[in-house]
């Protein structure tokens, strides 16, 4: 397990990096291509980490239930499919066919993307407003093992106060996963 603590790369307050990706659905995607969201949510995730696969679940759910509210999720696995065959494109097309993704699943094989954003583990969130600003990273909630006990729904929080135009009571939480798997 990784906590991630701090991020070097992108602060709160810094402006999206940009990315030009292929999705599971055989299409392309870049920042521009989710310009309409009022909140964009990047998951830095993964198919074979145990953390990452405790969430999927409720980013699914987190999308449906504001995607009415103009929020957009992407998902992003960065992860060396050379040590990590699981989380090979072919089988994130499985992966998300199998649990019903209701985002983008894009593949960052050359891993510029993770780089770009400071990625350090799967599952991590960076969340951003209207402006594409970094409002919220860290942590989707405070219990990865068991939902039915989650006490504090970073996530949502930080959507909900992005939605409402009001500051991220806590903006940072440190994300807990297995770390990014790097190409040596």
């Amino acid at each position: 397990m990784l906590q991630n603590t701090e991020n070097n790369k992108l602060h709160i307050g810094v402006g999206a990096p940009d990315f030009k990706l292929p999705g599971v659905d055989s299409a392309d995607y870049s920042l521009a291509d989710f310009s309409d969201a009022e909140v964009l949510v990047v998951v830095f995730t993964c198919n074979h980490c145990p953390y990452a696969q405790a969430y999927e679940g409720r980013l699914i759910d987190i999308q449906s239930d504001y995607a009415g509210r103009g929020v957009r999720l992407v998902a992003i696995n960065s992860n060396d499919e050379r040590g990590y065959p699981e989380d090979s494109f072919d089988n994130m097309v499985v992966r998300a066919k199998q649990r019903g993704f209701n985002f983008p699943y894009l593949r960052d094989a050359h891993q510029s993307v993770a780089d770009a954003y400071g990625a350090q583990c799967t599952p991590e969130i960076f969340a951003f407003d209207r402006e594409r600003l970094l409002r919220y990273h860290g942590r989707i909630d405070d219990n990865w093992r068991e939902p039915e006990n989650v006490r504090r729904r970073d996530l949502r929080e930080a959507i909900e106060a992005m939605l409402d135009d009001r500051p991220v009571e806590q903006p940072e939480n440190p994300a807990i996963g297995c770390s990014l798997k790097w190409a040596l």
